[in-house]
């Protein structure tokens, strides 16, 4: 009797008689009759011969009652059973098994590792030996012999029919998978979306059936994206184009993605996209004139109007609408983009979460991400993975992103075995449960295939997707460099190989389809339609820069902070006190934690009797009182509900259940929404996100919280290339608040500074504010300007630690029913009687007014610039004119001398005291000295410096001056 688990019926061949057997209880006559009888030997319970749970090893047949000289009996194991010798099939039906075997195991090695034998590269290179791989080698033609080419078998769902021919099984299969496309989808969990995929792939053997106007259209769209680059090669000779030559395809499959996906519901696309075929992509996709791209190339007739700001024309964004040929109107945005690859990933997934939230797309059907990336970066750039994680988070996911990979095998300089450690550029991607499909480049009709499924699996399943388009780059990087360098071999290819349009037209005459005559005639169609659209920019001058200011956008303004209108940002004390006796209750029957309720909500409800704050009711009522006017508050990052220094419990969790109750859910009206979300352990990825919400919520307030400020620093591109130079780059408006913890505590290099000085380096031409608050009504005041006045800007605050509980950092509830938030806060000493004036920010104000009141000395006013950029000037002015008898001016930080913000402000100082005329200032530094490393890591070592800077200030202010 052959071994159990060698036999056609062993574990390995599961799937496989599931999958008959499946189809045995729906029609036995759609089974072969040896099959038939294998089934009918059930137990008559309805179960098969394996159950779908693991299978566990036969148990061995015990003589004794239920079997006789060691047959199995009744109750013995079905399998037992089923093999028992007397029903054993014939040696004829295991020898047709053990070919059913092979078969489904050549179906599996076609699904599973199909791409790796297809025909994917443009240039013919052939693909590195991979037959270290497993079943990879069945994917050939040397498995069965001829004879067995021609029996039935079972096509294992692969046709609509049960058997077919072993030759026309193995022919479908591999024109389905090792053609044009290779797909990577049998590695997904999900069952439901692989059989999905392996019907629509397999039943059309993935490919279209094109009419000749289609492929008319396919060779119209072609030409255009070939016509545009050549135009622009000869028009514009050595100028950066970062062209698209070589990867023409992604023209008409992008066309295919938005005519899919606008059948099926979609009424908005965000683009997110590099360089290479940037400009390709504006005017073939998005519609943009190529008389304005041309203008670009040109540039503006007054240079001097631009001094300083704008950027270059492949950075730029862009929106349209588009009508598909089917007649569904698709609104485009392509983003504006820095040089640094895929920063825009997580920017483009919070302006489409932002899109579906305000029109209440719950389904995230109507709008769509798109991304466009290049090889290299895919699987280089470490935000790439932060933004794929974001895919499937309840506060983050946005149905699914469409991924192409524009993939030009070659960096700037560098082989794909130089830049990954994988097969694919793509296997990133393999950390989400989604297909990849590749595609060769010069095959333009399996590329639009390839498009429409995407999209339609995308707007089916809500899920991302990956195109690994396959191409070349026929130039160098940006066209002024000479490719041949490093990669002679392969440009030696290329410069023999044809276009992808040329290739096209050949093989529609040849198939009679399209004549050589009418693809020559369109091709000089597009030629003359471009030199005309160059005449055009050229005589008219259609250079202009880009407007932000349009929807949603129109009631806002950037440029100066002079000439904003001051709205007012109190609020009614009784209104207050209602809302922190809202904050301060509990549902009936809430088990909230014992700790919680001592120091959140029994503290609340103290504090509407004494109506004394700390800052995280300030926070609080900020955000109760902006979503009671009907505004949306949207707070995301790292432990943000809770608050990394347990200060904030904005979700509270019932011990017992683990149901949540959100306070702030109580104060939302009309529009209004709270949302709050945990980040991951993301900072590039989740402020990209957040500034790119912000982008498409101008009116409401978006914030990102840093852990500590300190880990800013993983998000600096953000910062850098969108926060603080979007404006003038671009003309793009963001309202973004930063939160960033911040301040000396003793607890040492990472978890002290957030790096005031970079944000202050960055700030100019009023593009940013900067502030550096120090009580709960500054904090309140301060949230409610950013949201309630016209002007948008970038809101970075260096938030507390210490303070957030500190007893001296308090604030009666009658400071947020009066005032506004001060941008320099005086002394309670009189003017008139100051020598000696320290001027500070943050947290260390309450060390020096301590020391000092204990000296009673009423010589030293201790001043608090709440505000720092943009620089309060004139308020400061004003305070040193009450101050005759002024000698000594020194600024005071906690931070080293070459961090905080004296090198920024020293200047500014140094132009303020200068105004004092014939009663000069001497202006000085107090602080730490110049440090590599922000802090000590030594808690006793911090305590001595802080004890140093407050004995310099309030003792010698004159040692250290400047």
């Amino acid at each position: 009797m052959a071994n159990f688990q060698d036999s056609y019926l062993s574990g390995g061949n599961i799937d496989f008689i599931e999958g008959l057997y499946a189809r045995y209880l729906e029609d036995a006559s759609s089974v072969d009759a040896s099959w038939r009888e294998v089934f009918e030997r059930t137990n008559g319970a309805g179960r098969p011969i394996f159950n779908p749970t693991p299978i566990e090893p036969p148990a061995p047949v015990v003589p004794g009652k239920d079997g006789k000289d060691g047959k199995p009996g009744k109750n013995a194991p079905v399998a037992a059973q089923a093999l028992a010798p007397q029903t054993r099939p014939t040696v004829a039906f295991e020898q047709d098994m053990k070919l059913q075997a092979r078969v489904d195991q050549a179906i599996s090695a076609f699904r599973l590792r199909g791409h790796l034998r297809a025909n994917l590269d443009p240039l013919r290179r052939p693909r590195p030996s991979l037959e270290h791989v497993a079943d990879v080698g069945m994917v050939d033609d040397n498995h069965f012999t001829p004879a067995e080419l021609e029996q039935l078998v079972e096509s294992f769902s692969v046709f609509p029919e049960a058997r077919v021919k072993l030759k026309d099984l193995l022919g479908r299969l591999r024109r389905t998978y090792t053609g044009s496309i290779g797909v990577e989808f049998m590695q997904m969990l999900d069952s439901e979306r692989r059989r999905w995929l392996m019907k629509r792939m397999e039943y059309t053997e993935n490919r279209t059936e094109f009419p000749v106007e289609e492929q008319r259209h396919i060779l119209t769209k072609l030409s255009y994206a070939e016509g545009f680059e050549n135009f622009l090669h000869t028009k514009y000779i050595g100028a950066k184009r970062f062209a698209l030559d070589g990867g023409e395809a992604l023209v008409p499959m992008m066309d295919a993605l938005l005519e899919v996906g606008g059948g099926m519901g979609l009424k908005e696309v965000v683009i997110g996209m590099a360089h290479r075929g940037r400009l390709n992509v504006l005017t073939n996709i998005l519609g943009k004139k190529p008389d304005q791209i041309f203008s670009e190339f040109d540039g503006p007739q007054d240079p001097k109007k631009h001094m300083g700001r704008g950027d270059v024309k492949y950075h730029m964004g862009f929106s349209s609408d588009h009508t598909t040929r089917g007649g569904q109107g698709i609104h485009l945005s392509l983003a504006f983009n820095p040089s640094h690859l895929e920063a825009v990933n997580p920017v483009v997934e919070g302006r489409v979460r932002a899109k579906q939230d305000r029109s209440g797309d719950g389904s995230r059907t109507r709008v769509m991400p798109v991304l466009i990336h290049g090889d290299a970066a895919f699987i280089g750039q470490g935000v790439v993975a932060e933004t794929l994680n974001l895919s499937r988070l309840q506060g983050y996911e946005t149905g699914g992103t469409v991924h192409l990979v524009i993939n030009n095998q070659v960096g700037f300089t560098t082989d794909p075995e130089e830049s990954r450690s994988s097969i694919y550029s793509t296997a990133l991607a393999q950390m989400l449960d989604v297909p990849v499909f590749h595609v060769n480049g010069d095959d333009p009709e399996a590329c639009v295939h390839i498009g429409r499924l995407a999209a339609e699996y995308r707007q089916t399943f809500k899920s991302d997707v990956v195109v690994d388009l396959v191409c070349y780059r026929r130039y160098g990087h940006n066209e002024g460099d000479e490719p041949s360098f490093t990669q002679p071999e392969m440009y030696e290819i290329i410069r023999k190989h044809p276009t992808v349009r040329t290739l096209y037209a050949q093989q529609l005459a040849s198939q009679g389809r399209v004549s050589a005559e009418e693809a020559e005639a369109l091709k000089q169609r597009c030629m003359q339609e471009f030199d005309a659209a160059l005449s055009r920019a050229r005589a008219e001058s259609q250079f202009k820069e880009p407007n932000a200011l349009d929807g949603l956008w129109k009631p806002y303004k950037g440029g100066p902070e002079a000439g904003v209108p001051e709205v007012r940002t109190a609020v009614d004390k009784e209104t207050l006190r209602g809302m922190l006796g809202k904050l301060a209750h509990v549902p009936e029957g809430f088990n909230i934690h014992r700790d919680v309720e001592r120091t959140v909500i029994k503290k609340r409800q103290a504090m509407v009797q004494t109506e004394e704050l700390q800052w995280s009711e300030g926070e609080s009522l900020a955000y109760a009182t902006l979503l009671s006017e009907g505004y949306v508050v949207r707070l995301s990052g790292q432990d943000v509900e809770r608050g990394t220094f347990s200060h904030r419990h904005a979700v509270l969790h019932d011990v017992q259940t683990g149901k949540e109750f959100v306070p702030l859910n109580q104060f939302p009206t009309g529009k209004a929404r709270f949302d709050i979300h945990n980040s991951p352990l993301s900072e590039m990825g989740v402020l990209g996100f957040e500034y790119g919400y912000s982008l498409d919520v101008p009116d409401g307030l978006t914030i990102w919280e840093a852990q500590f400020g300190d880990f800013a620093n993983g998000a600096q591109i953000i910062i850098d290339q969108f926060i603080a130079a979007g404006e003038s780059k671009w003309r793009r408006l963001s309202g973004i608040t930063l939160l960033l913890p911040h301040g000396y505590e003793g607890q040492g290099p990472e978890h002290s500074s957030a790096r005031l000085e970079r944000f202050l380096n960055l700030s100019a031409e009023d593009n940013i504010q900067v502030v550096y608050p120090t009580t709960p009504a500054q904090i309140f005041h301060l949230l409610r300007r950013q949201v309630l006045r016209p002007l948008r800007k970038p809101l970075v605050v260096m938030s507390p630690k210490s303070m957030l509980r500190l007893p001296e950092a308090t604030s009666k509830l009658d400071e947020l029913a009066t005032g506004s938030f001060q941008e320099v806060i005086a002394d309670k000493v009189d003017p008139a009687g100051v020598t000696r004036l320290l001027l500070c920010s943050g947290k260390v104000y309450y060390d020096l007014v301590k020391e000092r009141d204990a000296r009673k000395d009423t010589s030293i006013a201790i001043v608090r610039v709440e505000q720092l950029y943009p620089f309060p000037f004139d308020e400061l002015s004003g305070l040193l004119a009450k101050m005759p008898k002024l000698t000594e001016l020194f600024w005071v930080q906690e931070e080293p001398r070459n961090s905080g913000a004296w090198h920024f402000i020293f200047p500014r100082l140094h132009d303020l005291v200068a105004t004092r005329g014939q009663n000069p200032v001497k202006l000085g530094y107090i602080g730490r000295a110049e440090a590599a490393s922000p802090a000590t890591g030594f808690t006793q070592t911090h305590k001595l410096e802080q004890q140093l800077i407050v004995e310099e200030a309030i003792l010698r202010g004159t040692k250290n001056g400047r």
